[in-house]
C-alpha cells in the first residue's frame, strides 16, 4: 500500500486542483495502486476510471515502484493563470521524501481538457434492512413511509455530501423481501471507494432500530453526459417524419428507446435500428401524441449496472394555414384573388393548387414570403344559368419535405346574374282573383320575395299562403296568387329572386279598382210581399262613395236605378221602385242589384226574395215595414245607427201589425271587427298584423261584453272572427296567446249561456266552430324561445311543450278550475309515445270548464257532460299505435255509464269511437287512440248500440263476403268450359267473373281503409289512394252489371244483329274498367285541390265539403234503375215473344236465368247502396245503419247464391265435376297430359282461370 506520505501529497494536489480549471497529468514514479473490487466484482482504479472506461491493468497486491499517471480537475477558473505559471517553472525531477519512501515527479503536464461543466450523475442504490415490511410503506401518503423517508434522507445526505459535486440524495421508495430502501445519489462524479466510505457512514447516522444489513448497499449508474442525441428535422410539424439518433463512445447492443416512460416498440409507425454505437428511432406521420421526452438507453454489457442515456423532449406544431374566405363571384369581367399565408416562409415547391367542381375555372399561382395566391380572371362565358350556384373548391395544399402535408379549402360559388321575366302590368277589380308569375332562367335559387311598392311604403308579401315557387329543368317560376284582391293590393310589384347574395328582380303594376265587396252590399228589403201594380221600394246601399254603373235585376230583367243618394253615416244608395205587371198568378220574384266599375267588372248583391200577393188575398198588416197577410214573415236590412249592421231583422205579421220576430243584427263596434278580420285575412301581411289586430279584438269585445251576453249575432259574429284568425300561423308569443284566449274566455263564460243556447238553435255549428277554431290556433303556434307560454283563465287554461332533441320524459299536465265548478283534469303521453315524436314537436292542451254546457247533445238521450273538455294537438301527425291516457274529474258523481267521448267536427256531435273509459268513484280516466276534444257523457240508462257493433256486423259480413265471392271464381274456373259454349253464356260468365273479381278488390281496400280509421291523420296520402280505389272498383262492380244488362238486352232484343265475340268483349271492357277509370279520376282531379276529396274522418269520399260522394251514388242509382227496367224487359220479351223472335230452347232458358240474376241483383244491390245514400243524411235513424252495413258486408254473398249458385247449368256442370266417374276419367286425363303440357300452355290446367278472367276460351 502507498504510504501515508504519498497519500498526503497527492490530496494536497487534489486540493490544489479542487480550486483551478485544468487537469494535471502527474507521473509518480514510485506510487502503489490497490485495486478496489466492487460489489459485482469488477477491478478498477477508481470509479470515475470505470465510468471513462480508461482500462488499467490491475496492480498486484503487494509493493511495487511503477510509473502512474493521476488525473487532477480543478473545477474553477479565478487563479487559472498563476497555477499555469507556477507549474510550468517547477524545476522537475522533483524528490519528496517521507518517512517510509522517496517519491519523484519526474514530469507535470498542464491540459484545458476539464470535464463539461454543469454535468452529474445519477447513483442509483439501495440497502437492505432487517426488519418485516408493513403494507404502509407502499403508501407515499401514510405517515410510517413518510417518517422512513424522512429519517433516511437526512442519514443519506449526511453521508453522501462528501462526495465531489454532491447535489443530493433522495428515497425513491420501499420494496418488500425484509425492507429494501431504494435511494438515487447525483453527484458530479465519485470514486467507488468514496462511495464505500460513505455507505459506512449511512451506518452510523441512521438510528439502530432500523437495523441496516452491512454489505446489503447495491450500486449502479446512470451516465447522461456521454451520448449524443440528434433529431431531423430540427423544427417538427405535424405529419413530419422524424428520426432521431443517439451515439455513444460505448459499444453495446443493447439498446432502448421510451417516450414518456413508455417503452417504444417496432410498429407501423415507428422503426428502430442500432449498430454498435448508434441507434436510431424513426417516426412517421408525427402527431400531437407523439410530443414529450425520448429517451435512449445504453446498456453496457461488462458493466450492466451502468446505463449510458440521453433525454431530448421534442414539441410538434401545427402548419396554421390562413386561408381567404368562401366568397361568392359574380360571372362577369372581374379578378379574383384567392391567397393562403402560413407563419413560416413557403418555397413555391412545396406549394400546390387544385380544382374539383362542375365549373373547374383554372388561375395563375404566385408565391412570396409566407403567402401563395392564386389570382382567378373571371369572364362571363365562364357560367351558365343552368349551372348557376354551383360551387368551385380551389385546394392550397402546404408541405415542409419531411412528409408534413396541410391543405386548406376554398369554396368559389359562381352566381350568374339571372334573367327575370314577370307579367305584364294590369288592372283587377277589388274583390276579385289575380295572379302574378315571375321566371327567372336560373334555377339554383336560396329564396325568393315579392314586394308592393305603394308610394314610399314598401310592403313584403307573405309567402304564405299567397306565393308558390316550382322549378322544372330549365327555369324557376314563383307565382303570386291572390283570391280576394283589396285596395291594399295596389302598387308596384317586385320579384326578387335571391341567390346568396346576389339579386335578380323585375318589376310590373297592379291596379286594384274599387269595386264593393258582396258583404259590403246592404239590401232592402231582404224578403218582402208586393202588390199587382203597386210599387214596391228596391234599394242597395255601399260605404264607399266610388262611381259605379248600377243596374237592378228583376227575374232576369234588367233596370237603371230611379234614383242615387248619400244616407246616414255617408252611405250611398241607388234605389229602383219596382212594379209587378203580371197579377194572374201568386209568384216569387228573385231581384238583385249589380254594380259595375270603369273596367267592367262586376258584382252582385245579395238577392231580394218579393213574393207576389194576389188581388183576392187579404192584406192585414201594412206600414213602412211593408205589406202581408197574417202570419207572413218579412226580413229586412239592419237598420244603420252607429255605423254598418251587418245582418238583418224578421218581422211577423200577427193581429194586423208587424212585430219583431227575429233580430239578426251584428252591432256596429263588432261588424268593424268583423270587417277588418276579413280585411286581415285577404292583406298581404296578415301575420305581421295579427297581434296587433287581437289586441284590438280584445279591447273591442271586452267593451262590447255586455251586449255580446245578450246578443247571440254578436257572439256568433265574434266566433266567425276567430275562425278566420285562427288560419293564420303566428309565433307563440305570451301576449298573442293570451289575447286570443282572452276572447274565448270571454265568450265562454257562464254569462254567455243562454246567448249560446238560442244561437245553437239558429246555427248549430258555431260552437263546434269555436272549439275547432281553439284547436286550430294552437295547433299553428310556432314557438319562441323553443316554449308554449301557459296561460291561466277563469273558464279556459293552455299549457304545452316542445319537444327537444333527445328529450324522453314524459307529457303530463294538469288542470284546476277554481269556483263554483272546481273541475280537474289531467293529460298524459308517456314516456316511449313522446320518444317516438320528431324533435321540435310541438304538443299543446286546452282545458275548458264551461263548453260542455254550450256544445249541443243530442236531444233524444239523456246523456250530458260530466267534466271538463280538453284538447291536445301535435304540431306533426302521430304514429300508428299512438295512446293519450286523460283523466276527468267527475261534476256529479251520482250519473253512471260512463263514456269517453270526442268531439267530431263532420257529424257535430260527441263520438266514442277509439275511446275507453276506466270509472272510479271521483273520476274517469280516458284511454284514447287519437288526440282531438275530449269528455266524458254519463247517463243514468244503458247505451244504445254504437260504433263497435257495426264494426263487428262490417268486419264479419266482409269476411263471409271475401270467402263468397273466391267461392264463386273458384266455381267459374271449374265450370267454365262447360257454361260457355255458346257466345251469349260466355259473355254473362265474363261478366260475372268480372263483378265477383271487382268486389273481391273493393272489400280488400274497405278492409284496409277500416283499419286507418283512427290513423287516418297520420297516413293521410295514404288514405286519399285508398278511397281512390274503393270508389274505382265498387264503380266497376255496378258498370260490369251494366254490362250484362245491356248485353242480355242487345242478344234479345236485337236477335237479327251478330256482333264478334272480340267486339263484346271491347264494348264490354271499356264499359265495366273504362267508365269508372274515367268517373274516379275527374272526381280526384276536381275535389282533391281544395281538400275536400275524402272525408276528416274515414277513407271515403266526401259529402260535407264537396258532395264528392255524388260521383259514386248517381252513377249507381243510375246503372239500378237502367237494370232494373232491362230486368222488366227482358223477362217480358221472353214471356211473350214477337213473331219471328222466340229463341230456341236452350237460349230461352239462358236468358230466363240471367233475367232473374239482374232481377234480383239490381234490387238487392241498388237497395244496399239507397241505405248507404240514407246514412249520409244528418239525424238518420241508427236502423238504416245497421241495414246499410250488414246488406253491403253481404255482397258477395249475394253474387254468390243469386249470380252462380242459382244458375242451373252452373249446378249441373258443378256436380258432373264432383261426381266420382267423372273424377276419375279427369284424373286419368290430368296424369296423361302433365308430362307434356307446359304449366303455362293453354292446354295447361292453370291456364284457366287466367284466361276466364280475360275471356279467352282456351
Amino acid at each position: 500500500m502507498p504510504s501515508l506520505g504519498t497519500l498526503a501529497f497527492c490530496f494536497q494536489f487534489l486540493m490544489v486542483a479542487a480550486s483551478s480549471q485544468p487537469s494535471l497529468d502527474l507521473t509518480l514514479d514510485s506510487a502503489v495502486h490497490a485495486s478496489l473490487t466492487s460489489e459485482n466484482g469488477i477491478e478498477e482504479d477508481d470509479f470515475q476510471t470505470m465510468l471513462q472506461r480508461q482500462k488499467r491493468e490491475a496492480a498486484p497486491l503487494r509493493y511495487s515502484h511503477s510509473a502512474y499517471i493521476v488525473n487532477i480537475g480543478l473545477s474553477f477558473t479565478s487563479p487559472l493563470v498563476p497555477i499555469q505559471d507556477y507549474f510550468k517553472n517547477l524545476s522537475l525531477p522533483i524528490l519528496i521524501n517521507t518517512s517510509d519512501s522517496m517519491t519523484t515527479i519526474s514530469n507535470i503536464n498542464v491540459t484545458t481538457d476539464a470535464p463539461p461543466m454543469n454535468k452529474s450523475i445519477t447513483i442509483i442504490m439501495s440497502v437492505k434492512l432487517d426488519i418485516n415490511f408493513q403494507d404502509a410503506l407502499r403508501n407515499p401518503s401514510s405517515d410510517l413511509y413518510m417518517k422512513y423517508k424522512h429519517d433516511f434522507e437526512k442519514a443519506f445526505t449526511n453521508a453522501y455530501q462528501h462526495l465531489p459535486g454532491f447535489i443530493s440524495a433522495t428515497v425513491t421508495g420501499f420494496r418488500s423481501g425484509s425492507v429494501s430502501v431504494d435511494y438515487e445519489v447525483k453527484t458530479a462524479s465519485a470514486t467507488l471507494t468514496q462511495l464505500e466510505n460513505a455507505s459506512r457512514d449511512v451506518l452510523n447516522s441512521v438510528n439502530a432500530s432500523y437495523m441496516i444489513t452491512p454489505n446489503s448497499f447495491v450500486v449502479s449508474a446512470v451516465i447522461t453526459d456521454q451520448t449524443d442525441f440528434s433529431v431531423c428535422p430540427a423544427d417538427i410539424f405535424e405529419g413530419d417524419t422524424v428520426i432521431m439518433t443517439c451515439q455513444t463512445k460505448l459499444t453495446s447492443w443493447n439498446v432502448t428507446w421510451d417516450h414518456s416512460g413508455q417503452v417504444v416498440s417496432q410498429s407501423y409507425r415507428h422503426s428502430i435500428q442500432s449498430t454498435g454505437t448508434e441507434s436510431t428511432l424513426k417516426i412517421t406521420n408525427f402527431a400531437q401524441n407523439d410530443s414529450g421526452p425520448y429517451t435512449c438507453v445504453f446498456k453496457d454489457s461488462a458493466a450492466p449496472s451502468v446505463l449510458y442515456k440521453a433525454t431530448h423532449n421534442l414539441t410538434v406544431a401545427a402548419i396554421n394555414i390562413v386561408s381567404s374566405d368562401n366568397i361568392d363571384v359574380v360571372c362577369e369581367r372581374v379578378d379574383v384573388l384567392l391567397t393562403c399565408c402560413t407563419d413560416r416562409n413557403l418555397q413555391p415547391s412545396n406549394v400546390k393548387w387544385s380544382v374539383s367542381g362542375q365549373m373547374g375555372i383554372l388561375g395563375t399561382a404566385t408565391t412570396k414570403d409566407n403567402c401563395s395566391n392564386y389570382r382567378l380572371e373571371i369572364q362571363d362565358y365562364h357560367c351558365s344559368p343552368s349551372k348557376s350556384g354551383t360551387v368551385t373548391s380551389y385546394t392550397c395544399e402546404l408541405s415542409t419535405g419531411n412528409g408534413a402535408r396541410r391543405s386548406k379549402v376554398i369554396e368559389v360559388t359562381y352566381l350568374q346574374i339571372a334573367n327575370i321575366t314577370i307579367s305584364p302590368p294590369t288592372n283587377v277589380s277589388e274583390g276579385y282573383n289575380f295572379s302574378l308569375t315571375c321566371t327567372s332562367n336560373v334555377m339554383n335559387y336560396n329564396k325568393v320575395i315579392w314586394e308592393i311598392q305603394m308610394g314610399t311604403t314598401n310592403t313584403t308579401i307573405e309567402s304564405d299562403p299567397y306565393i308558390q315557387t316550382y322549378t322544372n329543368q330549365t327555369e324557376a317560376e314563383s307565382v303570386l296568387t291572390v283570391k280576394t284582391a283589396t285596395l291594399e293590393w295596389n302598387g308596384t310589384y317586385t320579384c326578387t329572386f335571391f341567390q346568396k347574395s346576389l339579386s335578380s328582380s323585375a318589376r310590373t303594376a297592379v291596379e286594384v279598382v274599387p269595386l264593393p265587396l258582396k258583404q259590403n252590399i246592404f239590401v232592402d228589403p231582404i224578403e218582402a210581399f208586393i202588390r199587382c201594380n203597386t210599387q214596391q221600394e228596391l234599394k242597395c246601399c255601399i260605404n264607399k262613395m266610388e262611381n259605379y254603373n248600377v243596374t237592378f235585376t228583376v227575374q232576369s230583367t234588367t233596370f237603371f236605378p230611379g234614383k242615387r243618394y248619400v244616407a246616414e253615416n255617408n252611405q250611398m244608395c241607388y234605389v229602383y221602385n219596382y212594379t209587378e205587371k203580371t197579377c194572374n198568378i201568386e209568384k216569387d220574384l228573385l231581384a238583385y242589384c249589380t254594380f259595375q266599375n270603369r273596367i267592367n267588372g262586376t258584382i252582385r248583391s245579395p238577392e231580394m226574395k218579393l213574393q207576389l200577393i194576389p188581388d183576392t188575398a187579404k192584406v192585414v198588416c201594412s206600414s213602412s215595414v211593408g205589406i202581408g197577410k197574417q202570419g207572413d214573415r218579412i226580413t229586412k236590412s239592419c237598420p244603420i245607427l252607429n255605423g254598418p249592421m251587418r245582418g238583418n231583422i224578421t218581422y211577423v205579421c200577427r193581429d194586423k201589425a208587424w212585430s219583431e220576430a227575429r233580430n239578426n243584427c251584428i252591432s256596429a263596434p263588432i261588424n268593424t271587427l268583423l270587417t277588418a278580420a276579413e280585411a286581415l285575412l285577404s292583406s298581404p301581411q296578415p301575420k305581421e298584423k295579427l297581434p296587433e289586430y287581437l289586441q284590438s279584438l280584445v279591447e273591442g269585445v271586452k267593451k262590447e261584453e255586455q251586449g255580446i251576453n245578450t246578443s247571440p249575432p254578436d257572439l256568433g259574429a265574434v266566433v266567425t272572427i276567430l275562425g278566420l284568425v285562427s288560419t293564420i300561423p303566428e309565433e307563440a308569443a305570451q301576449s298573442t296567446v293570451k289575447n286570443f284566449l282572452t276572447v274565448v274566455d270571454i265568450i265562454v263564460s257562464n254569462t254567455t249561456i243562454n246567448s249560446w243556447n238560442e244561437l245553437n238553435q239558429q246555427e248549430t255549428n258555431k260552437s263546434s266552430l269555436l272549439l275547432e277554431s281553439v284547436e286550430r290556433f294552437s295547433q299553428y303556434l310556432q314557438p319562441v324561445n323553443n316554449t308554449i307560454p301557459s296561460i291561466r283563465n277563469t273558464n279556459l287554461q293552455l299549457e304545452g311543450i316542445v319537444i327537444s332533441e333527445g328529450n324522453g320524459s314524459q307529457y303530463a299536465k294538469n288542470f284546476t278550475f277554481s269556483g263554483p265548478s272546481g273541475l280537474s283534469g289531467n293529460v298524459l303521453i308517456n314516456e316511449a309515445q313522446i320518444q317516438n315524436l320528431q324533435a321540435n314537436t310541438t304538443i299543446i292542451s286546452v282545458a275548458y270548464s264551461t263548453l260542455g254546457q254550450i256544445l249541443p247533445h243530442r236531444s233524444e238521450t239523456s246523456e250530458s257532460v260530466n267534466g271538463l273538455v280538453m284538447t291536445t294537438t301535435m304540431s306533426r301527425n302521430i304514429s300508428q299505435g299512438f295512446e293519450i291516457i286523460m283523466t276527468f274529474g267527475k261534476s256529479n258523481i251520482s250519473l253512471i255509464n260512463p263514456q269517453c267521448v270526442f268531439w267530431n267536427f263532420t257529424s257535430g256531435q260527441w263520438d266514442k269511437t277509439g275511446c275507453r273509459p276506466e270509472n272510479r268513484e271521483q273520476d274517469v280516466t280516458c284511454n284514447c287512440t287519437h288526440l282531438t276534444s275530449f269528455s266524458i257523457l254519463m247517463s243514468p240508462h244503458a247505451v244504445s248500440i254504437g260504433g263497435n257493433a257495426l264494426d263487428y256486423i262490417t268486419y264479419i259480413g266482409l269476411s263471409i263476403s271475401i270467402l263468397s265471392l273466391l267461392a264463386c271464381i273458384l266455381i267459374e274456373f271449374l265450370v267454365w268450359k262447360s257454361v260457355t259454349k255458346n257466345r251469349t253464356s260466355y259473355m254473362r260468365h265474363i261478366c260475372m267473373l268480372n263483378i265477383a273479381t271487382s268486389l273481391l278488390i273493393a272489400d280488400i281496400w274497405f278492409i284496409v281503409a277500416a283499419s286507418l280509421h283512427d290513423i287516418k291523420e297520420t297516413v293521410k296520402d295514404i288514405c286519399i289512394a285508398v278511397t281512390f280505389f274503393i270508389h274505382l272498383f265498387y264503380l266497376c262492380v255496378f258498370f260490369w252489371m251494366l254490362a250484362l244488362g245491356l248485353m242480355l238486352f242487345y242478344r234479345l232484343v236485337f236477335i237479327l244483329h251478330d256482333t264478334s265475340k272480340t267486339t263484346q268483349k271491347a264494348v264490354a271492357f271499356s264499359l265495366g274498367y273504362g267508365c269508372p277509370i274515367t268517373i274516379s279520376v275527374i272526381t280526384i282531379a276536381v275535389t282533391h285541390p281544395y281538400g275536400a276529396y275524402e272525408r276528416r274522418d274515414a277513407c271515403w269520399l266526401s259529402w260535407e265539403m264537396s258532395k264528392a260522394l255524388l260521383a259514386f251514388v248517381i252513377p249507381a242509382l243510375i246503372i239500378v234503375a237502367v237494370n232494373f227496367i232491362i230486368a222488366i224487359v227482358v223477362i217480358g220479351k221472353i214471356l211473350r215473344p214477337a213473331v219471328g223472335d222466340k229463341p230456341n230452347q236452350q237460349e230461352r232458358s239462358f236468358f230466363i236465368q240471367v233475367g232473374k240474376s239482374i232481377g234480383v241483383l239490381t234490387p238487392l244491390l241498388g237497395l244496399t247502396w239507397g241505405f248507404g245514400f240514407a246514412t249520409v243524411i244528418k239525424d238518420t235513424s241508427v236502423v238504416f245503419h245497421i241495414l246499410f252495413t250488414i246488406l253491403n258486408a253481404l255482397q258477395g254473398l249475394f253474387i254468390l247464391l243469386f249470380g252462380t249458385v242459382w244458375d242451373k247449368k252452373v249446378r249441373e256442370a258443378l256436380l258432373n265435376k264432383c261426381s266420382s266417374t267423372k273424377w276419375s276419367s279427369q284424373q286419368t286425363k290430368s296424369t296423361s297430359q302433365g308430362n307434356s303440357a307446359p304449366v303455362f300452355s293453354m292446354k295447361s290446367p292453370l291456364s284457366k282461370p287466367l284466361n276466364s278472367l280475360c275471356g279467352k276460351t282456351g
